[in-house]
């Protein structure tokens, strides 16, 4: 079956940035196409909280639901992070409630693209994750300025120099507003 279940699939149901992720941004067969994008059922394990806002309710996001935040969202596992953050999962689904998925798109869609511009000219292939944590959890305001930072960059730096004082700038930028930008995993 090659169906998308929803029409944004860089956000999860649940407010996690799918688009955002490093799986998402993986190259070859593990990549991930977001919360229900195309062949989702195929690359991604069941999820309840999908079922019940697609299939019960025909909602993009749990957000538009009157009963959120429900049960669901109580689960043992909730507030620990996979391949993705869940930092921003009650903020982001907020955010839609308050402004509309569309403004909310619209924006994520700015974090996605400083994302690709950071794979793209400052990766050493280790710091993807890093990456995009950043991307997901930085405001959008200090975001666009690491952003700016890393195009006033001399282009004669190389790649390793270059990751790390983008690494450096977004890391201080992040301690400057009590930001951890470590997945939090169960131990």
């Amino acid at each position: 079956m090659t169906n998308k279940l929803k029409k944004y699939e860089t956000i999860g149901c649940c407010g996690i940035d799918c688009g955002l992720c490093p799986r998402f941004h993986t190259k070859g067969k593990s990549a991930c196409p977001g919360c229900g994008g195309l062949n989702f059922k195929e690359k991604h394990p069941p999820c309840g909280i999908l079922s019940c806002c697609v299939n019960k309710y025909v909602f993009e996001v749990c957000s538009e639901c009157k009963d959120y935040p429900c049960k669901r969202f109580n689960s043992p596992n909730a507030g620990y992070d996979s391949f993705v953050t869940h930092k921003r999962m009650h903020t982001n689904l907020e955010g839609i409630r308050n402004s509309g998925i569309e403004a909310f798109i619209k924006n994520q869609k700015i974090r996605m693209n400083i994302l690709n511009d950071f794979l793209s000219n400052h990766d050493d292939g280790r710091t993807k994750s890093f990456f995009c944590i950043s991307c997901a959890l930085l405001p959008i305001d200090k975001l666009l300025e690491v952003h700016e930072f890393s195009h006033k960059m001399d282009s004669s730096i190389g790649l390793k120099d270059r990751n790390k004082l983008l690494r450096e700038s977004s890391t201080t930028i992040a301690h400057s507003l009590n930001i951890d930008l470590e997945l939090k995993t169960k131990k």
